[in-house]
């Protein structure tokens, strides 16, 4: 990123009168949290907002300021400036270039380092530890105050993409940044609570059913954890509900990578992590999806067996290549 695509990006966002923001499936903390920031800081300055995200948000975000301000239908008309919030693609909001006009302002905002630079203006740092950072970085250009609602989201977005600032992507400007939206007079204690310490009984028994299909493979390096379409039929629980259950995986002892594979609607939604060297980023690009080094995802279309095998074979050869 430079000065100029920061300002040209504010600049674009000053001179509009209505925006949509955009942000993709299967939403954690950071996406919702730093489109809600946006999304107040923008209405803040008098423009017409509107915020979108084709799923449900997850229950442990339902406390953020402004959440009901999100829809999950398009907006009709489409605004001409169109702010994508946290998205490699445009697949990631299950969208195509031809959804919205042919002359819509598309502004990229992101800090994956698998972001196709889809847009017309692309402001994307894969050093950034979330994507928060970076909207801090634009509220603070477009000249908007720091209120308590808009510190509460940002800071969200910072604590579950860096998982409580202890995740290697967080850096001392990650801490200067939750610093002062801390001084802002946020209840950051709260924020914990409703974030982390809150676990319906569903997830709970999400997490028994994922650890009783866990299996250690590849040498005790690789942990893969499975759950099944009628796990979540019979506990009545919510996909987002699988979110976070992954690190029980990740922090066996000897593991190096690990996998949480959900069985949805007729595809594996695929979560990969990993602890020092393995680049999960990697894997996620070969079958067609991304995000960090550390933390990244995919979707497979088969079976699930299928989709383990074939995740098995291709995590097992990497590990054979060894750290680099």
């Amino acid at each position: 990123m430079t000065n100029r695509i920061a300002n040209q990006m504010a600049e674009e966002l000053r001179k509009a009168s209505r925006v949509a923001l955009f942000s993709h499936v299967s939403p954690d903390g950071d996406c919702i949290g730093s489109t809600l920031g946006l999304g107040l800081a923008l209405e803040a300055l008098g423009k017409e907002v509107y915020m979108y995200n084709s799923d449900p948000i997850p229950r442990n975000l339902g406390f953020l300021p402004g959440v009901k301000k999100m829809r999950t239908e398009l907006p009709a008309p489409f605004p001409k400036v169109l702010l994508f919030v946290d998205c490699t693609d445009l697949q990631r909001v299950n969208l195509e270039s031809g959804d919205f006009p042919a002359d819509s302002l598309i502004l990229n905002l992101d800090h994956h380092i698998s972001n196709q630079n889809f847009g017309h203006i692309n402001w994307v740092d894969s050093q950034a530890s979330a994507t928060g950072e970076i909207a801090y970085e634009l509220i603070r250009l477009l000249g908007v105050k720091l209120s308590q609602d808009i510190a509460t989201n940002l800071y969200t977005a910072i604590l579950t993409d860096t998982g409580s600032f202890k995740y290697s992507n967080t850096t001392s400007k990650t801490h200067q940044i939750a610093g002062e939206l801390m001084d802002s007079g946020i209840d950051f204690g709260d924020i914990h609570h409703h974030v982390f310490d809150r676990t319906p009984l569903a997830k709970l028994e999400l997490l028994r059913r994922g650890l009783n299909q866990l299996q250690v493979l590849a040498q005790g390096q690789f942990a893969m954890m499975t759950l099944h379409k009628v796990d979540f039929e019979e506990i009545g629980a919510e996909e987002s509900l699988g979110e976070g259950l992954i690190d029980h995986a990740r922090t066996l002892e000897g593991v190096e990578v690990a996998a949480l594979l959900k069985e949805v609607n007729a595809v594996i939604r695929v979560s990969l992590r990993s602890n020092r060297w393995f680049d999960v980023n990697k894997i996620a690009s070969h079958f067609g999806g991304g995000g960090h080094k550390r933390a990244a995802g995919c979707t497979l279309e088969m079976p699930l067996e299928e989709a383990k095998e074939l995740l098995l074979q291709t995590i097992e050869e990497e590990l054979a290549l060894g750290r680099s």
